[in-house]
């Protein structure tokens, strides 16, 4: 396991602990000899995380569709930047690069990467440990929805299975490097 795919905000306007959380775990993940695949935006966790690998000397590999370029959000002079043509096709190059999916607290494009992710390794198109980096409870509520969708027969109860919760950058570590694949079925 190398490429770590960092999933995450592209807002400057949150507080200021999830970004610090975030490129705290950019360093960490260079410190630790892992790469970092992400959205190639400056701004918001996809920045922070950027300049943490950035401080470390790591490796950074963005991805973007190409009219990004013209909308000046996306990092200069970070890494390997790869330009694909649509949304679509940059969510396919992200998840084939890595080796693992780190979510951050993110808007709906964050959380429409982690449903994909998730949804795909139920399918059993990836067995990739998914970890949420859940800063400040943020995704408590979400996580509280899947399990009322498990309790009401809309998920079976082994999709909590399929992904890891972490409250700190130190525990993303520990489930990484602890991680066990598992064969999801639907029906157990």
């Amino acid at each position: 396991m190398k490429h770590i795919c960092v999933f995450g905000s592209s807002s400057e306007s949150i507080e200021r602990l999830y970004l610090d959380n975030a490129e705290e775990l950019g360093a960490a993940l260079v410190r630790r000899g892992y790469s970092v695949v992400y959205g190639a935006g400056k701004y918001g966790i996809m920045g922070a995380v950027a300049r943490g690998v950035k401080a470390e000397g790591g490796e950074l590999l963005g991805v973007s569709p190409d009219f990004f370029t013209e909308l000046d959000v996306l990092t200069e002079d970070y890494g390997e930047l790869l330009l694909t043509p649509t949304m679509r096709e940059r969510k396919a190059v992200m998840e084939d690069k890595a080796d693992a999916f780190v979510i951050c607290a993110g808007g709906i494009g964050t959380l429409e990467e982690f449903f994909e992710v998730i949804t795909l390794k139920q399918l059993g198109r990836h067995n990739k440990p998914i970890i949420i980096l859940n800063t400040n409870g943020f995704y408590d509520p979400m996580i509280d929805m899947m399990d009322r969708s498990v309790a009401e027969n809309f998920m079976s109860h082994n999709i909590h299975k399929l992904y890891s919760v972490a409250s700190s950058v130190d525990e993303v570590f520990d489930l990484l490097e602890n991680y066990t694949p598992f064969g999801y079925n639907k029906y157990d």
